[in-house]
């Protein structure tokens, strides 16, 4: 085998469209192209909207289509503790913060672009970080994790890891 590993990555907030089914196939057949593996990882984290029908609607349909994945289906809610072991190491390295801002305070940042890395840092998303009352973050509070050091001066305040 080349190593050559591809994987299609659904989100199961419903069925599988047109669009998602042409991304594995795609995914599909590089890997068989090339001698490879498919794989297929259920991006079930929006634990809101995820649902047990639509991730059997998608396996249903991957099914249907005949694209028989080699490996998987990986859960990603099933890796929540290496997400949180990993986020903890980058927030005790100083490469990312908690930022305290609701989702709203989040979504309104979104449009926000070539915001510095260093200022976000200095001063997450102006005055809507709350601190708690000894100066430091709260580590009970609702957060998300932000990268302190983005390369790309294109990415945004709201791009995050939330932290439950």
């Amino acid at each position: 085998m080349s190593g050559v590993r591809t994987r299609f990555a659904p989100s199961p907030t419903g069925d599988l469209h047109v669009g998602g089914a042409r991304t594995a196939l795609f995914s599909y057949l590089e890997a068989k192209h090339r001698g490879g593996e498919f794989i297929l990882r259920i991006e079930d984290t929006d634990l809101e909207r995820s649902t047990p029908s639509a991730v059997k609607a998608i396996l249903d349909g991957m099914n249907w289509l005949g694209l028989h994945y080699d490996d998987g289906p990986y859960y990603q809610t099933k890796r929540f503790a290496r997400y949180r072991e990993v986020a903890e190491k980058l927030l005790h390295t100083g490469n990312a913060y908690r930022c305290y801002c609701s989702k709203d305070e989040l979504e309104s940042t979104s449009s926000l672009v070539a915001v510095s890395s260093a200022d976000r840092a200095q001063n997450p998303l102006g005055d809507t970080s709350i601190p708690s009352p000894d100066g430091i973050f709260a580590d009970d509070l609702p957060a998300v994790l932000s990268m302190s050091d983005v390369p790309s001066p294109m990415a945004s305040s709201a791009d995050g890891l939330v932290l439950p």
